[in-house]
């Protein structure tokens, strides 16, 4: 394709919905939601993309039924196990956003076997915020600057980035929002001042490679300007 659009964010969003469309459990929306990241991902990889970014689990999903939350977290570590070798194969590097340290044993020990395997990709960065707040990033970053006992003269925008779950990295160009919702539910917060936003009712689960085109081309005709006024000649 003939625009840039180095990273590209995913809020997954309309699992439980689609399941509810088919007379299913919701179970049956997230296992298939599941298949979706991977076909977006695979995708993406083909296209060049260097980041890519998808929101897995927030701090707020741990609201929802206990039988839920496990379900959720033992299809993480299916995921993490059979896509492993995809990932290697591709060149992939799993990164992860949010505190996942405070999560089951057994996603702990996924991620850190998934993560350590995964390291030497170079294609592209898969970053899953899992236990992801974007208010809790902002927080935790200036929790770290207090501890550093920074001058505040020294303080500026890339010294605060680089206590980011995303230090490094660029921001998202884009962010894609599936289901019809028109919001951000704390994700990004701070890394989407610029980001192009794009909102699509189609629910996650049907959400392909087709779809990500659409979201791609309506992309391409954006003019991004960040702030600066067009010259006029």
């Amino acid at each position: 394709m003939s625009f840039v659009c180095n990273h590209l964010a995913i809020i997954m969003d309309g699992n439980g919905r689609w399941a509810k469309k088919k007379g299913l459990p919701r179970s049956a929306g997230h296992q298939a939601g599941t298949e979706a990241a991977k076909r977006i991902v695979t995708a993406c990889r083909k296209m060049g993309m260097q980041y890519v970014t998808l929101y897995a689990f927030s701090r707020e999903n741990w609201s929802r039924p206990r039988e839920e939350i496990n379900f959720l977290f033992d299809l993480l570590v299916r995921f993490l196990s059979q896509e492993l070798n995809m990932l290697v194969e591709q060149s992939i590097r799993l990164n992860i956003l949010g505190n996942w340290e405070e999560m089951p044993f057994a996603v702990r020990q996924a991620i850190k076997h998934a993560c350590a395997k995964s390291r030497a990709g170079k294609e592209m960065v898969l970053n899953m915020a899992l236990n992801y707040s974007g208010r809790e990033e902002i927080l935790q970053a200036c929790r770290n600057l207090l501890k550093q006992d920074l001058d505040p003269a020294d303080l500026n925008e890339q010294v605060f980035r680089d206590q980011l779950f995303t230090a490094g990295q660029a921001d998202p160009d884009l962010i894609i929002r599936t289901s019809g919702e028109l919001r951000l539910s704390n994700y990004l917060i701070f890394q989407s001042a610029y980001s192009e936003l794009y909102f699509t009712p189609t629910l996650w689960p049907d959400f392909d490679e087709e779809e990500l085109h659409l979201a791609l081309e309506d992309f391409k005709k954006r003019e991004r300007r960040f702030g600066r006024v067009e010259r006029i000649e």
